[in-house]
């Protein structure tokens, strides 16, 4: 009697459908901030204001000048000091998008996606920061050369009159556009650190308007050594045109201004390494 031996082969296991691998790349994470920085009507407005303020209030204190109601006070300004009046403005507009940018995601707590979606977390931080302080920077610059160039119509023919060619105009402009970059990479950096819109604004308003005024407090010897190194005053050295002993070079201020950046990025960068959000 013969047997039959039924041999079946092994089936192979069902295998669940694959999903695809996606990098997280530097450029993938810049991409994604500048898709976030565009979706809010917030920073449509913050950037127009910024603007406005830079254009609005240079322009204003240039024809002043020009129709001679202006007091004492301004009769050695010279064109680009007028164009760049409005600069203590719009660093507040372009400082506090700044904010926004960072410490935003942390009052709607998106920032939970974020950082799910990009584990390590710095690049979100650097990300926010370069993207946003370009974009302050080529606001600041536009505005900076447009006011020049209508205020310096408004004044030819003046004591004030300057053109582009004179020596530490360009300088100056540029100089202006740079230090509004900067304010708005401190105002990112004050919003990752703080994660707090309003406490990110009010540390970034006193800082730049509140603490230059009480530095009168302090004695004369005090406040020759220290008021120079204060942000505002640095970056002011950065897009004036003239200086004396007791303000810094354009490349000091500069420096200086850097090292303040530095600062808030580095506080706002450990925060974010160490502490959960």
């Amino acid at each position: 009697m013969s047997s039959l031996t039924a041999t079946t082969e092994p089936q192979a296991a069902p295998t669940a459908p694959t999903r695809p691998r996606y990098r997280v790349t530097g450029r993938r994470v810049l991409r994604s901030e500048w898709a976030k920085l565009w979706s809010l009507r917030s920073t449509w407005i913050t950037l127009a204001l910024g603007l406005l303020f830079l254009l609005v209030f240079g322009l204003i204190i240039a024809w002043q000048f020009a129709a001679g109601n202006l007091d004492s006070d301004f009769d050695r300004s010279t064109a680009v000091d007028l164009s760049l009046f409005g600069v203590p403005f719009a660093q507040l507009a372009l400082g506090v998008l700044g904010v926004l940018v960072t410490a935003g995601e942390y009052s709607t707590g998106m920032i939970r996606s974020t950082l799910a979606a990009v584990p390590r977390r710095l690049p979100v931080l650097w990300s926010k920061a370069a993207l946003y302080g370009l974009v302050a920077l080529s606001v600041g610059t536009v505005g900076a050369f447009v006011s020049f160039l209508v205020g310096g119509r408004l004044v030819s023919g003046t004591s004030a009159a300057q053109s582009l060619s004179d020596a530490g105009v360009a300088r100056s402009l540029l100089g202006a556009g740079l230090y509004l970059g900067l304010v708005g990479v401190i105002g990112a950096g004050l919003g990752a650190l703080l994660r707090s819109v309003a406490g990110g604004i009010s540390v970034l308003v006193g800082t730049l308007i509140l603490v230059p005024g009480l530095t009168s407090l302090l004695p004369s010897s005090w406040q020759q050594n220290v008021s120079p190194y204060l942000p505002s005053n640095a970056g002011e050295s950065m897009f004036a045109l003239t200086h004396d002993s007791s303000t810094l070079s354009p490349a000091a201020g500069l420096a200086v201004f850097l090292g303040w950046t530095v600062l808030v990025l580095a506080g706002a960068a450990y925060r974010l390494k160490r502490n959960d959000v």
